[in-house]
């Protein structure tokens, strides 16, 4: 068996998330609350009890998805042996956390400041995204890039290739807004608008990119004990060095989220466990591989039962 752990990505948040954990789980109980210290705010709380609008925001959405995966790891400790990790966007995070190459501390400030610099980068520079369904890649990158040529300084690039069928694309709110219908005309079944405060993996993110570069930089990382597989090469690094300047591009670069799970399938991984809140890369995963065991820990009751095993 080879076992890869996927880390949820923004989106899957909801109310109520860790809240089983809080209630069942002492030493979970403890996490949460330090947490609470570190970031200086109640993040519990909004994760506890919402509202949901406010853990949308993306300045809040960020640390939550972390510290839920984050937890999960802290309490499966040994009991889970794994070969290499990967998370989606945010999810990359705690893909590093669980390869050792950030601690918990490290790990969570960073991706406070990363949620708040992207949240202050959407209101600075407005943008959206959109959920682009069943047109081929190089059909959606066509789109992006007339749209783009033609946009007068606007900008539409293709942000989240998730699947194979499913490519989100980020771009200036209007101008993607008035377009998006463009899309369709090339034969996509679908063009939804995602609830997003920016666009996300764009151009329009290069105000964040630049601080966040410089706490990636002062921030002590180690190598690897195991692969992560990175968003923006699609492909397995254990050097500190290398993460860093990875884990920087990719807040302007595309998710190659598809391209990842299919180097994993080649690599001979057969076993994927997505650690977090909710089912998505568990249901991209079934879209994209062929023959690989699929599961997840997400509520206190799955970890209970892996613990108990």
């Amino acid at each position: 068996m080879k076992r890869a752990l996927l880390f949820s990505g923004q989106g899957s948040q909801y109310v109520g998330m860790m809240k089983d954990f809080s209630e069942k789980i002492p030493s979970a109980r403890e996490l949460i609350k330090h947490s609470d210290e570190v970031l200086g705010y109640k993040l519990s709380e909004i994760c506890f009890n919402g509202p949901i609008e406010l853990l949308k925001e993306t300045r809040f959405t960020q640390p939550a998805i972390f510290l839920h995966s984050a937890l999960i790891l802290n309490l499966l400790k040994n009991k889970l042996e794994f070969n290499a990790t990967a998370g989606h966007s945010v999810g990359e995070y705690a893909a590093l956390f669980a390869s050792g190459v950030l601690d918990f501390e490290d790990a969570l400030m960073l991706v406070s400041l990363r949620g708040e610099l992207m949240f202050k980068a959407g209101e600075n520079e407005p943008g959206t995204m959109f959920a682009v369904i069943n047109l081929d890649d190089d059909k959606v990158e066509e789109v992006c890039k007339r749209l783009t040529e033609n946009g007068n300084g606007n900008v539409v690039v293709a942000a989240n290739y998730n699947s194979p069928g499913q490519i989100v694309v980020s771009g200036s709110a209007r101008y993607l807004r008035d377009n998006a219908k463009s899309f369709k005309e090339a034969g996509a079944k679908l063009a939804k608008e995602l609830v997003v405060s920016g666009a996300f993996h764009s151009p329009l993110m290069d105000a964040a990119k630049k601080e966040l570069e410089i706490a990636i930089n002062n921030t002590d990382f180690n190598y690897a004990k195991v692969p992560v597989y990175c968003n923006v090469y699609a492909k397995p690094l254990a050097d500190a060095n290398e993460i860093k300047d990875a884990l920087v591009k990719q807040l302007t670069s595309p998710v190659m989220w598809t391209q990842t799970m299919k180097q994993m399938e080649s690599d001979g991984f057969d076993t994927m466990i997505e650690i977090g809140p909710g089912n998505v890369l568990q249901g991209l995963a079934k879209r994209t591989v062929d023959g690989v065991s699929l599961s997840g820990i997400d509520k206190a009751e799955d970890l209970i039962g892996i613990l108990n095993s």
